[in-house]
Order: C-alpha cells, then sequence, then structure tokens
C-alpha cells in the first residue's frame, strides 16, 4: 500500500508541475529553473477579456471578471450588478476532455461598496490509473475547485480598495482507494487589490490613467497525503497601469502593461556528485550549493521570495513575467483587443499573442479570446476563451466620481 500510495502521489507531482506552466518543457538546461506550485489553475487567466490582452487587467477599466485581475476595481463599477460565465477547453492540442470555467456575480451595495462573489472549476478530464506493474486500476477525474468572496470599497475619490477570501479544493486523485492514506487538498487564501484612477487632457483628449496593485493567492500551503509532502499555492503580485484615450465620441484607445511575480521560494541549486546525483548531508536531506531551503514555512517562503533565487539578482529578474495589451472601443459596442505575454526562457519560456473581440447589447456582453504561441506544437496553442456577461442598472447611471 505505501508503494501504492507512493506511485499515486507522484501522478499527482507530475500534474501539478505540468500544468504550472502548462507547456512541454525540457528541464536540466544550463540556468534553466522554473518554479513549481500546487494548483496553478488559480492563477490562470479564467476570461475572454484579460486574456485576449495578454493576461493583463490589473490596472483595466472594471468589468464582472476583476475580482480575479484586481478586486479592488469593483468598487468602481457603474452598473448596479451583474454576472458573468467564462469557459474555455484547456490544453486542446493535447487532449479533448479538460476545461477551465469561472462564475462571477457582483452587487454594488451603495456608492462606494461593492460585494462580489466567484467560483472556477477545473476539469482535468479522465486519467487511467495503473499500478507500479503498468496494469490498469481504473479510470479517474481528478477536478479543481475555487470560491471567493469579495469586498471592495472607495477610499478617496480616485483610489480603492479590495479584499477577497478564497477557499481551493484539488482533488487529483479523483476517488482511487489505492493510496488511502492520499486526500484532496485545501488551502485558504486572500487577496488584496489597490486601484487607482485620474481623468486627465493630454492633447486635447479626454484621458483616463489608471494605476493597479494585487496580491493574489496568499495563504495556506497545500497536501495531498501529509504534512510532508506540502506545495506552495501560487502566490502573486501584479502590478501594471492603463491608459485610456478618447479620440471622440465614439473611438477609444486602452495601452495596458502588467508585470507579475510569484511569490513562492525559488528551487535552489544542489550539490552533485560526478555522475550527477544530488549529494545528501547525514540526515537524508539534499545539500544546497547556492540558494534557500525551499521547504520552509508560508510566511519565510512568501516574503523571502525576492531574494532567494540561487543565482542572485538576474535571476531574481527573470522571474517576471510581463503583459502588453491594447484594447479599442467604438461606441461602447464594439472591442478589439491584442496582447503579448512573456515568460524568460529559464522560468517556463511561455510566449505567446492574443486576439480577441467583444460586444456590448443592452445589458448583454460577449467576448471571444484566441491564443497564438510562438514556438509550434505547444500545448496551450489554439486556446480559445468564451465570456458572457450580463450587467443590470435599475437605476439611473451610477455617478462613480463622488
Amino acid at each position: 500500500m505505501q508503494t501504492m500510495k507512493v506511485f499515486l502521489y507522484s501522478i499527482s507531482i507530475i500534474w501539478i508541475h505540468f500544468l504550472t506552466k502548462g507547456q512541454i518543457r525540457v528541464t536540466g538546461q544550463e540556468g534553466d529553473n522554473p518554479i513549481s506550485i500546487a494548483v496553478p489553475f488559480v492563477s490562470f487567466a479564467p476570461d475572454s477579456r484579460g486574456s485576449a490582452l495578454g493576461d493583463a487587467g490589473v490596472a483595466t477599466s472594471p468589468d464582472a471578471q476583476s475580482i480575479h485581475w484586481n478586486n479592488a476595481k469593483l468598487a468602481f463599477i457603474d452598473f448596479n450588478s451583474g454576472l458573468s460565465f467564462s469557459y474555455s477547453p484547456w490544453l486542446g492540442n493535447i487532449v479533448d476532455d479538460m476545461s477551465l470555467n469561472y462564475l462571477t456575480y457582483y452587487k454594488r451595495i451603495d456608492q462606494i461598496q461593492t460585494f462580489g462573489i466567484s467560483m472556477r472549476y477545473f476539469d482535468l478530464g479522465e486519467i487511467q490509473l495503473t499500478d507500479v506493474t503498468g496494469l490498469p486500476i481504473g479510470i479517474e477525474n481528478p477536478r479543481e475547485l475555487s470560491f471567493d468572496a469579495t469586498y471592495s470599497r472607495k477610499l478617496t475619490k480616485n483610489l480603492s480598495g479590495g479584499l477577497s477570501i478564497r477557499y481551493i479544493w484539488s482533488n487529483l486523485l479523483g476517488n482511487s482507494t489505492g493510496a488511502p492514506s492520499a486526500n484532496a487538498g485545501k488551502s485558504l487564501a486572500f487577496d488584496l487589490g489597490f486601484y487607482y484612477i485620474k481623468p486627465l487632457n493630454i492633447s486635447g483628449l479626454d484621458t483616463d490613467l489608471s494605476f493597479g496593485a494585487h496580491i493574489s493567492n496568499l495563504g495556506q500551503k497545500i497536501s495531498y497525503t501529509s504534512e510532508e509532502f506540502e506545495d506552495f499555492i501560487p502566490a502573486n503580485l501584479r502590478i501594471g497601469t492603463a491608459l485610456k484615450m478618447k479620440l471622440d465620441e465614439f473611438n477609444s484607445f486602452t495601452f495596458i502593461f502588467d508585470i507579475n511575480k510569484l511569490l513562492v521560494p525559488s528551487p535552489p541549486i544542489y550539490e552533485r556528485d560526478d555522475n550527477g546525483v544530488i549529494i545528501a548531508d547525514l540526515n537524508g536531506n539534499p545539500t544546497i550549493s547556492s540558494g534557500k531551503d525551499p521547504n520552509r514555512p508560508f510566511i519565510s517562503g512568501t516574503f523571502g521570495s525576492f531574494n532567494d533565487a540561487p543565482r542572485g539578482f538576474s535571476e531574481e529578474m527573470q522571474e517576471l513575467t510581463f503583459s502588453v495589451g491594447t484594447e479599442y472601443w467604438y461606441g461602447k459596442i464594439v472591442a478589439a483587443r491584442v496582447g503579448y505575454f512573456y515568460e524568460h526562457e529559464n522560468k517556463g519560456a511561455r510566449k505567446y499573442f492574443t486576439v480577441g473581440f467583444g460586444v456590448r447589447y443592452s445589458t448583454f456582453g460577449l467576448d471571444l479570446s484566441y491564443l497564438i504561441p510562438k514556438d509550434q506544437n505547444n500545448p496551450l496553442g489554439d486556446t480559445l476563451r468564451f465570456s458572457f456577461l450580463f450587467n443590470f442598472n435599475n437605476n439611473e447611471p451610477l455617478d462613480i466620481s463622488s
């Protein structure tokens, strides 16, 4: 049973590492040192608008999906209530039964406060489990869920703050009975966001300049077997800006730029013998040549993630990801979007272009996005996302400038 437990746990770790980067990557290259996390689905771009902008959205105008990108934006939303649903087939170039689903709802309490909830469901499809001899022992359907509750409030005329509490549930082994000590992983986390927007007049053009900062998934480590095998969840710091320029009554352009940093320990470099085998100390622990021990408490790992890269500051900078995007609106009816996402070669090497469009009619909205990877045969290639939005405003348009 112990062997079976370890084998099935290994399956879960393989899924964790594979889904973390969303692509196949050969490790062991010189300088290659990607960060591994559990439950990466809570950090995937869930909606079509943000994903069409190169996975950017911390400082864009508020909408029903703001809970993911920056919960503080909800305080500036100009409808009384609304909901959205997003659906994306996942890794369609490899499998045909994985999907990411995202449901949100928000309700304005008054002129300065807004409440929101959301649910994310990640279906990993069917997986054939085998024992250590390779014999099939059943088919399972791993799945993951998260639930959020968000409170957003205007702090001043131009500044708002937001707080979200998130429950995460991850069942990578389905209903398998082969590993009695293996359980679904559970974690509790929170998000903290700030959003600032300032109307300006630049060269005669009405312009909105906005800034955003958002810390997400700041919470306890997750375990599928025991505390001996705990993994960090994808705590993340996102900062960015957006500049919206209104060319005339009907046409506007928004230019968006986001930077992300995972608040997760960097893997150290371990000492190896002449055969490439990691050298262990007297207690059986691997000997670290450079960097810090990644198996440390949540607080230490999160706040120590800014200076623990084994190759120093240059590697810390490699851990930043960058998103740029442009959004065009005509008459608040039709939108076109393009974007680009960049991750360093040594940290996962995700690089892709994104495109999308949106339409709004009365209370209804529809957004679509499409991902175009730079590399051929990339599992993320041809990723589509669909988002449906409904905004309700029972009264006159809200004055959000007060």
